[in-house]
């Protein structure tokens, strides 16, 4: 059973990491200081639990709308963990007033945004090496 919920950097900074290092840093060789910036300190971030209240996915949305740093852990991946957190953020976008979502997708990851309602729009452009693509979603107010 996975859970997910809300997060701080003040207060969830280790289990965040805990995700975030072995996704971005070790399997994606994101060098640490891209992956951790200035925002995370100010972000939301979600943290996905499994049944032993330990950490297995993550992400952060910024004041802007500008969601990101989605992570699963290898091994729990396609299990619809991802989705669990999608939903959790876009109803904090919703219920904070934003009218809209956007976020840069790796490629690999562009039919998982599709399919929960985002459009790619602009030019391929790489970011810590690689190919990502701006996406948009419009939310109901």
């Amino acid at each position: 059973m996975i859970r997910v919920k809300s997060a701080n950097w003040a207060e969830d900074e280790a289990a965040i990491k805990s995700v975030r290092i072995p996704v971005f840093v070790e399997e994606q060789q994101v060098p640490f200081e891209i992956d951790f910036d200035t925002h995370d300190a100010t972000a939301e971030h979600w943290l996905a639990l499994d049944a032993n209240n330990q950490p297995v996915g993550t992400a952060r949305m910024r004041s802007d709308g500008h969601f990101g740093r989605m992570a699963v852990l290898k091994n729990h991946r396609h299990k619809g963990i991802g989705r669990l957190i999608m939903a959790a953020a876009i109803d904090y976008a919703v219920v904070s007033g934003m009218q809209k979502i956007h976020l840069y997708a790796q490629l690999t990851a562009l039919p998982f945004y599709q399919s929960a309602g985002f459009t790619a729009y602009g030019e391929v452009f790489l970011e810590a090496g690689m190919e990502h693509i701006a996406m948009l979603k419009q939310l109901s107010s």
